[in-house]
């Protein structure tokens, strides 16, 4: 058996072609960034997030602060952009430098305009199966089920890790598409054995290999979410010979990460939606 490889770069392509319409009929949408520091990891992605935002026709503004910025001036720059009627969606890149208290700022976001879906009142309406804003990871992985006729109904599936951006998340809108959800982690007891009867594998923990051919159930879905780079570049937390066993698998990378920012322009273009009237954001 070899995998059908699930093309998350073709996919993302058409859900991006599919914003930049819709962005387009709208006439503006408008996506705030705030990057406080300089950490090299975050530049990379706040650049891909940037230049995929511009191609959609998404007025992204890029907002940088220093290292040493305190915590009343992120705060108040964040109620600044809450208010601001050109911005429609906002991100704060995460991780923050360590004196700034990564929960009080992503919970200051407005909860409409939370493109990452963090804030508690979108993640209790994910918890409660009334999804607002979700985190942009699992929405894409979700999308490359549909995409490939995966269907998680009545299946068993194992999501490897457990952290708020992926996991737990993951995990709800799985178990919201009815499978039968086990999320194992760091203290999880023998990870193979749970692996073994997944018919959906998702594995975002980022530990190299973690998943190998021996551990994955002949036919089975599994989706590559962690990325390491190594000195032998970048590599997946599922090993390269799961692909002679799974009967779907997303390649890393060219996976799960082009999904991610498709995702967060597709949330960008819904808290456009919230602020103009045309969706009605729950208990607004």
């Amino acid at each position: 058996m070899t995998a059908v490889l699930m093309d998350g770069k073709a996919l993302a392509a058409k859900v991006r072609a599919d914003v930049a319409r819709d962005v387009a009929a709208l006439g503006h949408v408008g996506l705030a960034t705030v990057l406080v520091g300089d950490d090299p990891a975050s530049h990379v992605y706040i650049a891909a997030k940037h230049k995929a935002a511009t191609e959609a026709g998404i007025d992204a503004r890029d907002v940088r602060l220093p290292a040493d910025t305190s915590e009343e001036d992120v705060l108040a720059l964040v109620d600044r952009l809450n208010h601001d009627d050109e911005v429609d969606g906002i991100l704060v890149q995460l991780p923050l430098p360590g004196h700034l208290d990564e929960t009080k700022v992503t919970y200051a976001v407005s909860p409409a305009k939370d493109v990452d879906g963090f804030h508690p009142v979108n993640a209790g309406n994910l918890y409660l199966g009334t999804p607002i804003h979700v985190p942009a990871t699992p929405s894409g992985c979700m999308e490359l089920l549909a995409a490939y006729d995966v269907d998680p109904a009545g299946k068993e599936a194992v999501v490897i890790g457990r952290s708020e951006i992926v996991g737990r998340p993951m995990a709800m809108l799985l178990m919201h598409a009815n499978a039968t959800v086990t999320v194992c982690h760091s203290r999880t007891r023998d990870l193979a054995a749970h692996v073994s009867r997944a018919d959906i594998v998702v594995a975002a923990v980022g530990r190299p290999g973690i998943v190998n051919a021996e551990m994955v159930k002949p036919g089975a879905a599994v989706l590559d979410v962690g990325l390491t780079r190594t000195d032998e570049g970048i590599r997946g937390d599922v090993d390269a010979s799961v692909a002679s066993v799974a009967g779907h698998l997303t390649p890393m990378p060219g996976g799960t990460g082009p999904m991610t920012i498709a995702c967060l322009l597709q949330s960008t273009l819904k808290a456009a939606r919230y602020r103009r009237g045309l969706l009605a954001f729950p208990g607004a």
